[in-house]
């Protein structure tokens, strides 16, 4: 790849690619967690909700992956970027593609995800690429909501009755150690912080530390402490459970390559 002009700065096209299937790659697979609830939720507003937000992440996916697919040049779009790349070429993180457990893990899962999501869009609202930027302004708003909602259930059910609060303490301490991915940096992301494109993801942490514990403490949840932390998906290394993600979303394509409807 080349390199691309933003702003008055060069950034390396595989470095711009790379941060867009990232980003569009959490939106897509969290949102097939969540649509897998879809029928099961534990009360119909609630089965409602779940599907609303896992559609405005496939809106987003289809922004992200739709401009990833422009910086590559390579003529794919959205679509073949989300159906035809193997589990290798994800670069979501691995805390997207958890299992969704029993409704408070999910919730706990969506809190935890939401938080960071809230903050590096809101960075990206002023990005020096402009498209990127317009993209942020959008999806913030969403995500907005997203983070509203998620914060208020893990509120609710780990201030709630022993058994809730047990439940959401289990939850978590076992996604806890999915998190510290988020913040982890590549040698693409101080290029772009360089040229003002993306924030590096270290710099989000403080702000994201302090909307976690704020809710957990209303939560009467314990923060675990810092210790070993999964990563690997920003490089397309994942856990087996990608690969029955992708069995179920890519199958139809798959199965039947250029099926439209």
């Amino acid at each position: 790849m080349t390199t691309a002009i933003i702003g008055e700065a060069a950034v390396d096209r595989a470095a711009l690619f790379e941060f867009l299937l990232r980003t569009g790659d959490n939106a897509l697979i969290l949102a097939h967690r969540l649509s897998e609830w879809c029928g099961h939720a534990p009360a119909l507003e609630e089965d409602i909700a779940l599907a609303n937000t896992a559609l405005d992440l496939i809106g987003q996916t289809q922004l992200w992956l739709g401009l990833a697919g422009e910086v590559e040049g390579g003529g794919r779009s959205a679509d073949d970027l989300a159906y035809l790349r193997d589990a290798r070429e994800f670069r979501n993180l691995l805390l997207t593609e958890r299992p969704n457990g029993d409704y408070g893990k999910t919730m706990m899962r969506q809190f935890l995800f939401d938080a960071w999501h809230y903050v590096i869009l809101n960075a990206l609202r002023a990005s020096s690429d402009v498209r990127i930027a317009e993209i942020a302004e959008k999806a913030s708003k969403e995500v907005s909501y997203h983070l509203e909602r998620s914060r208020d259930l893990v509120i609710r059910l780990g201030d709630g009755t022993a058994e809730s609060h047990a439940r959401m303490q289990e939850a978590l301490d076992d996604l806890w150690p999915y998190t510290g991915e988020m913040f982890v940096g590549e040698t693409s992301d101080e290029a772009l912080a360089a040229a003002g494109v993306a924030p590096e993801p270290q710099s989000l942490k403080a702000e994201w530390d302090a909307l976690v514990a704020e809710a957990l403490s209303v939560a009467t949840l314990k923060r675990p402490a810092d210790g070993h932390m999964h990563k690997g998906g920003k490089r397309g290394i994942h856990t087996e459970q990608l690969g029955y993600i992708l069995a179920e979303l890519q199958f139809l394509q798959r199965a039947y390559p250029g099926a439209t409807w």
